[in-house]
């Protein structure tokens, strides 16, 4: 068999320390990314985030410092080994924390998922076209506060062509309406009382009693409304027992399947802490992003030696020495460096997300909020959709009308 020789070239994507370090920060929630800083701080010895504690105190050296010093005694490079690629960026990172106060104190929210925000995450595990999400997206912001749909069709269809504009069908709107009748709690998006019961009798396991209770409602729901049980069982061919049944069926139903949101997932609770806060003032929104700042840096006045006696020493041991706390102090900078990046990425993506929504945010309105996907916000900032969902993913957002997190305002996950 002939051997047979070949080029074949390959492209392959290898990520810098600092992109995956900033990929790491990006996809953390606040509380998280705190408990992460204080593991880095405690693996790298190098470094501390406290300040000296008096004038006579030996003090800390920022790592902007060292930096100086490599520009005018020579860089570490030339002392201790080659430049790479990936080295970090050279930037001052001794930057302002919290000054003389303590850090600032943050709400901590229990929050429960609302009526909507459930939906909507049901809505998310749907295989649909962008068009099917926007058309479900858009019924469940017309349900009313007990689950139901109390508009006709025709007016959503309507109302999709001018306010969302969406051209879409009849059809296509109960085809919607279906799909989130098929969500929890049982029985929502129903237009009436008698479909509402109906919706949660077919969820429930096909006994006799259900099924009895399905052929009262479907075919004899005016005598049941005046309570003309007597006509029922003459006409279904039930007896008293099982009239009895049916009833104790009925009563088990939930007339207001959204009203009891609160309690159905109340094992849902959770504690968040917002990453951004909204506050809306002499008709302007104003974003902050408070609980979480950037830490300084130090490294630690003996490990600042080490590097100085290194610097000029022909002794092995101390060059070493001195190449270890370098590489220590190259990991604090692609450390720090993606941190600012989470915040700049952060703010633009959560910027674009108020602008887009402006009229949402202005007043809670969610008959406002319009339908929106990862691809609105990527082609606004600029970011790769798979930055964006990460952004999204376990953040929040402190309103002055409630606590929402990102994905909430997304009609596609």
């Amino acid at each position: 068999m002939p051997v047979k020789q070949g080029l074949e070239q390959k492209l392959q994507q290898k990520l810098s320390p600092l992109q995956i370090q900033t990929i790491k920060v990006i996809e953390m929630p606040v509380q998280a990314l705190e408990q992460y800083v204080k593991e880095v701080l405690s693996d790298n010895p190098v470094l501390d985030d406290t300040p000296s504690k008096g004038e006579d105190e030996p003090r800390d050296v920022s790592i902007s410092e060292v930096e100086e010093r490599e520009q005018s005694g020579g860089s570490l490079e030339e002392n201790y080994g080659p430049s790479r690629d990936d080295d970090p960026p050279s930037y001052n990172l001794h930057i302002n924390n919290w000054g003389k106060d303590p850090r600032p104190e943050y709400n901590t929210f229990s929050v429960k998922q609302s009526f909507t925000q459930s939906l909507m995450e049901q809505l998310g595990y749907r295989n649909l076209t962008e068009k099917q999400r926007t058309i479900a997206s858009f019924i469940i912001g017309s349900l009313d506060d007990d689950g139901y749909l109390r508009r006709d069709i025709d007016s959503l269809v309507d109302d999709l062509a001018f306010r969302a504009g969406v051209e879409a069908s009849a059809s296509e709107v109960e085809e919607m309406l279906s799909v989130i009748q098929q969500f929890e709690p049982s029985g929502v998006g129903a237009r009436d009382l008698r479909e509402c019961l109906l919706l949660q009798l077919r969820d429930k396991k096909p006994t006799p009693a259900v099924t009895h209770a399905i052929q009262v409602l479907q075919d004899q729901f005016d005598s049941f409304k005046n309570r003309h049980f007597s006509k029922i069982m003459s006409r279904l061919h039930l007896d008293e027992e099982q009239m009895r049944e049916v009833m104790d069926e009925i009563r088990r139903l939930n007339p207001a399947p959204g009203g009891q949101i609160d309690d159905s997932y109340n094992d849902q609770a959770q504690q968040v802490v917002p990453d951004f806060k909204l506050d809306y003032e002499n008709g302007q929104l104003l974003l902050s992003m408070p609980r979480f700042t950037i830490p300084e840096l130090r490294i630690n006045r003996k490990y600042s030696e080490i590097m100085e006696t290194g610097r000029v020493s022909q002794n092995r041991s101390d060059k070493e020495a001195a190449l270890f706390v370098k590489q220590k102090i190259d990991s604090a900078k692609w450390f720090v460096e993606a941190l600012r990046q989470r915040q700049n990425t952060l703010e633009a993506t959560m910027r674009a997300i108020l602008d887009y929504q402006k009229d949402y945010f202005t007043d809670g309105d969610e008959s406002n909020l319009r339908p929106m996907v990862l691809k609105d916000i990527a082609e606004r900032t600029g970011f790769d959709i798979s930055t964006i969902s990460r952004v999204v993913n376990s953040k929040w957002i402190e309103t002055h009308f409630g606590i929402f997190p990102l994905k909430y305002f997304f009609s596609e996950g």
